[in-house]
């Protein structure tokens, strides 16, 4: 998990400095505590900034924000892009681009995006939020996943748009109005969210999943969706069972197989029952290491929540993982409220 903010100033003559910048950066240290980077235009219209979790790539050269060869296009990210490898090799093949990293993949969407344009989006197998600056289009492209995982939030006022993976970045900006969206406040109080685009604050938006906006330095923005998965879908009406099952496991499989590659060791959250089971059974799959599984529950039982501990552990021991347990207590539950609320927006 990393953060993402910036600022794209559409001609009033506000100046993008780095104090701005650190503030709204720094307010999601606990999403990049591993480094933070800031990048400011040469007019100082636009601004970047990035904290970083490293995953992939810890290098130094892999820091963002990072920008192409000839500083074209810069870009923040919040992701993976789980086939980085085989595109990077593609992108090599063609002889037509220069790498400053060994395999980082925020630099791959850089050179995707000289190679292909927009139509790179098609390619990356992954979750994201990104947002590209192209200095030559004048145009700030933010992007995020087919699903959503990843978060992007924007606003605009004040003759300029604020973008960030959360939404306390873009309350340090002191021209931001703050006032409640009493319909997006309808939809929580209702469903427990906010669908997208609304937020609780009238005037921040999120950006739907596999959608995108590109927004010129005159204020223009266009928001378009990029992927529809009806689009992508093929009817399995006259698949028997036994055959379904197997097309299941295998994208399962691969789902967990990619989600593996890491420079850092990754684990699995478990509760104990069926679908993070299946994930620990599939993850301990040819792992050459001990895998480690976490588990979370409460120090009693209690008539509002059914324990499932013991199942988790059942699991733990039948794939011989290394299992941590944390046992909360109700005192822990009321005492973490108030920075649940402020994590949580």
């Amino acid at each position: 998990m990393c953060g993402i903010a910036g600022v794209l100033d559409f001609g009033t003559g506000f100046e993008v400095t780095e104090s701005y910048l650190t503030r709204m950066r720094d307010t999601m240290v606990h999403r990049g505590p591993d480094g933070g980077g800031l990048w400011i235009g040469a007019d100082r219209r636009i601004g970047l900034a990035h904290r970083r979790l490293s995953i992939i790539d810890l290098s130094a050269a892999a820091d963002q924000p990072m920008s192409n060869e000839d500083g074209r296009l810069q870009i923040v990210f919040n992701g993976e892009i789980y086939n980085h490898a085989e595109i990077r090799r593609e992108l090599v093949a063609t002889g037509r681009h220069s790498w400053k990293t060994d395999h980082s993949d925020t630099e791959v969407i850089l050179h995707a995006f000289e190679e292909w344009g927009i139509g790179a989006l098609d390619r990356f197998r992954g979750m994201f939020a990104l947002a590209l600056w192209d200095a030559r289009e004048r145009e700030l492209w933010l992007i995020r996943d087919r699903m959503g995982i990843k978060p992007l939030y924007y606003s605009v006022h004040n003759g300029r748009l604020t973008f960030a993976s959360e939404i306390k970045a873009l309350l340090t900006d002191e021209a931001q109005p703050r006032a409640v969206n009493e319909q997006a406040l309808f939809h929580f109080l209702s469903f427990l969210a906010s669908p997208a685009p609304e937020s609780l604050f009238e005037g921040i938006r999120k950006i739907p999943n596999g959608c995108l906006l590109r927004v010129s330095a005159d204020g223009r923005i266009e928001e378009r969706r990029w992927y529809e998965l009806w689009d992508h879908v093929t009817p399995l009406t006259d698949v028997g069972e036994d055959e379904l099952c197997e097309l299941i496991m295998a994208e399962l499989r691969t789902a967990v197989e990619l989600r593996k590659v890491s420079d850092v060791p990754v684990g699995v959250f478990l509760s104990g029952g069926i679908d993070s089971t299946t994930n620990v059974a599939l993850f301990s799959e040819g792992s050459r290491t001990e895998v480690n599984t976490f588990s979370i529950g409460y120090d009693a039982d209690y008539a509002s929540y059914q324990n499932e501990l013991s199942h988790a552990a059942r699991a733990a021991r039948e794939f011989g993982t290394r299992h941590h347990e944390r046992k909360l207590s109700i005192d822990d539950l009321l005492g973490f409220l108030p920075e649940m609320v402020r994590l949580q927006d």
